[in-house]
């Protein structure tokens, strides 16, 4: 059965109001990822994406699993723009600086773990061992690729995400 968008954008935005009341998830507004696209963002187009792959692909999946990993792939929590030199090798080593923080903040399961630890093969050379794994792996790339030639996500992903951006500042306030 295929997922409606209407559906995995509910559980998207109900999984990221989530994470930003009960964790250090909104710290990710205040890094840069990719262009001028922050983490928080970049995290919402992967999962967004991810959801589009498995419908298109009619890709059976846990939904909820492949959506939290997919936030929580870039849970690194520092701005890898900043110089220092143990940054030059951010793409091999923040896939585990993610796992770690988000298994401080979250009960992961070992789908979840492998979603982030995996997002990033082959710089990182184990590949995925989930086929959700393997969509987020795909769906990080495609974003990626799409915020460092253009600056930004394309289409009805980087609206939502916006959309949830500026929710995230209401729930901030209370």
């Amino acid at each position: 059965m295929r997922i409606r968008r209407q559906a995995f954008e509910q559980k998207i935005s109900k999984e990221v109001e989530k994470m930003v009341n009960e964790s250090r998830f909104s710290m990710t507004r205040d890094f840069i990822q990719h262009g001028d696209v922050s983490v928080f963002v970049h995290c919402i187009c992967v999962a967004y994406m991810s959801c589009v792959i498995t419908r298109v692909l009619n890709i059976r999946v846990n939904l909820s699993a492949l959506i939290v990993g997919a936030l929580l792939h870039d849970y690194f929590l520092y701005d890898w723009h900043d110089g220092e030199l143990c940054r030059k090798v951010h793409g091999f080593t923040h896939p585990f600086k993610a796992c770690k923080n988000a298994k401080e903040d979250f009960e992961l399961s070992y789908l979840e773990e492998n979603i982030i630890k995996r997002h990033m093969f082959p710089l990182v050379p184990v590949p995925p061992r989930y086929r959700e794994a393997w969509v987020v792996c795909l769906a990080d790339k495609i974003c990626a690729t799409e915020e460092t030639l253009m600056g930004h996500c394309k289409g009805r992903k980087m609206e939502f995400a916006k959309e949830l951006l500026d929710k995230n500042s209401i729930f901030e306030e209370d």
